[in-house]
């Protein structure tokens, strides 16, 4: 989820694993995710987008405005892997999550999709104008659904891993003593870790051994190598960072503290946005909207049903 620029620190840590992928003798170093010009590569599972078929009766509910151009404009900051970045051969091509709804709901309703790389904060103020959708890991919040609608797809928290197959028994529920690596400045070390530890010692047990490392790849290379016993991170980008560890971490649990993302349209543009909704709840119900999270890693942020202008906390 993005609620301002400091959020893209998670983008570099997630380039960095390509390096820790190699450091730690696993063979995928070549598939992590990168910024402009790393060559990476798309998903990690087998589902082909190109496949989503044409739905007749959502197609006939396109918006004139839109079905004469036969082009869905969507407007994003490809800066955030695996939601949405630029990468392939000539490190120019859009891809992740966000690319592959937004090629899912063009192909649902008949449309064709240019995806536009565009600066985070010129993307809301522009749609209606310049793009049909803003897809870009809003967070949805009150100030935001002032001056646009927003339609949820999922819900981005913080979650636990540990090495595969939990050897070292961790528990979320009971992590005094244990130690923990987490990103410094995360709203995972403070107040999450910090009030756990402070609890843990309340009660007159060990506090936790919070180990703070300035990028996630650094946290990620140590717990593959032993020397932590767990890690917790934002959701959205912790998944896929497994995924380039081969099979050598799993997420423990489920995440917590979600808050909705939501894909962005013009305040005034109901039409739409309920179309949107109908298109994502689709995809839940038919099983296309599993196959594109899990094809990512993400698949700890679904939701069950997609909702125009949820109720936001912020």
């Amino acid at each position: 989820m993005r609620t301002s620029r400091r959020i893209r620190l998670a983008l570099v840590a997630v380039a960095a694993l390509g390096g820790m992928v190699t450091v730690s003798g696993c063979t995928t170093a070549s598939q992590a995710v990168g910024t402009q010009g790393t060559g990476a590569t798309s998903g990690t599972a087998g589902f082909d987008v190109a496949s989503v078929p044409k739905d007749a009766a959502l197609a006939a509910l396109v918006p004139a405005a839109i079905k004469s151009v036969g082009t869905l404009t969507v407007g994003s900051d490809t800066t955030f892997a695996p939601a949405e970045f630029l990468g392939g051969a000539n490190g120019q091509t859009p891809m992740g999550f966000d690319v592959d709804f937004a090629n899912a709901i063009g192909a649902t309703l008949g449309l064709k999709v240019d995806f536009e790389t565009a600066g985070f904060t010129t993307i809301l103020p522009s749609l209606g104008a310049k793009y049909d959708l803003g897809i870009s890991a809003f967070s949805i919040t009150k100030e935001r659904m002032k001056a646009v609608n927003f339609v949820d797809y999922y819900a981005a928290g913080s979650v636990f891993a540990v090495q595969k197959g939990n050897p070292r028994n961790i528990s979320v529920d009971d992590l005094c003593g244990k130690n923990v690596g987490v990103q410094t400045g995360s709203t995972q070390a403070d107040p999450d870790l910090s009030g756990r530890s402070a609890a843990c010692v309340k009660a007159g047990k060990p506090a936790i051994v919070v180990t703070s490392l300035p990028t996630q790849s650094d946290i990620t290379t140590r717990l593959v190598s032993g020397g932590i016993d767990a890690m917790v991170s934002g959701s959205t980008t912790i998944g896929y960072a497994l995924t380039q560890t081969s099979g050598q971490l799993e997420l423990l649990g489920k995440q917590y503290s979600p808050t909705p993302v939501g894909i962005a349209v013009a305040k005034n543009d109901m039409p739409l946005a309920n179309l949107v909704a109908k298109v994502m709840n689709k995809f839940i119900a038919d099983g296309t909207y599993a196959k594109i999270m899990d094809r990512w890693g993400v698949g700890v942020l679904a939701i069950k049903t997609a909702v125009v202008n949820p109720e936001a906390a912020q």
